[in-house]
């Protein structure tokens, strides 16, 4: 380890996440502070049916605008399954649930400031069961797209959610290491 924390201490807490600033010292004897976040892990989901896939679109208030991205986020719990994250934010997202759940990697979101994770997942054999979104979605549209269009979105820099394009590489090399065409 090249960093020790000499001390801790929360700055804010609320629902979402705690802030805490650690007294640091490196292995070169130099102090420092160090700005910590603390999230609950996450799930980000990849919903595909054949040639099309499922996106969500929301205001995002950090960045003052609208973000196209997979259905993602945390049961704001400690110790819940992956898969579970994955198969209750697809259905309160999309109104989907998924025959089929398969994990495809996980995803260190700012390993510069948290340890938080997103795990993705492809879900496949998709059908329509409503689902109960949380107060801060109530804008949140489901987009339908083709893959080519989806691929587009990217090239376009429309899609700029990090962890949407994280994803979808990790799906990329999933298909190309069986020898699936992307």
């Amino acid at each position: 380890m090249t960093i020790r924390q000499l001390s801790s201490r929360v700055v804010y807490r609320n629902t979402w996440m705690t802030v805490r600033e650690d007294e640091i010292e490196r292995d070169n004897g130099a102090r420092g502070i160090y700005g910590f976040v603390e999230k609950h892990d996450s799930a980000i989901i990849l919903p595909i049916d054949g040639e099309q896939v499922y996106l969500v679109e929301q205001f995002r208030y950090p960045i003052g605008a609208n973000s196209l991205e997979f259905p993602q986020g945390s049961l704001e719990r400690n110790d819940v399954d992956p898969a579970e994250i994955a198969r209750e934010e697809l259905q309160a997202e999309t109104g989907l649930v998924a025959e089929k759940l398969e994990y495809l990697g996980e995803i260190h979101i700012a390993c510069g400031y948290t340890r938080q994770k997103t795990y993705a997942f492809l879900a496949t054999g998709l059908s329509p069961k409503a689902g109960e979104r949380d107060a801060e979605e109530h804008d949140l549209a489901v987009r339908k797209v083709s893959v080519a269009r989806l691929r587009q979105l990217i090239r376009d820099n429309s899609i700029k959610d990090a962890q949407t394009m994280a994803a979808w590489a990790l799906y990329l090399e999933r298909r190309a290491a069986s020898g699936e065409s992307a």
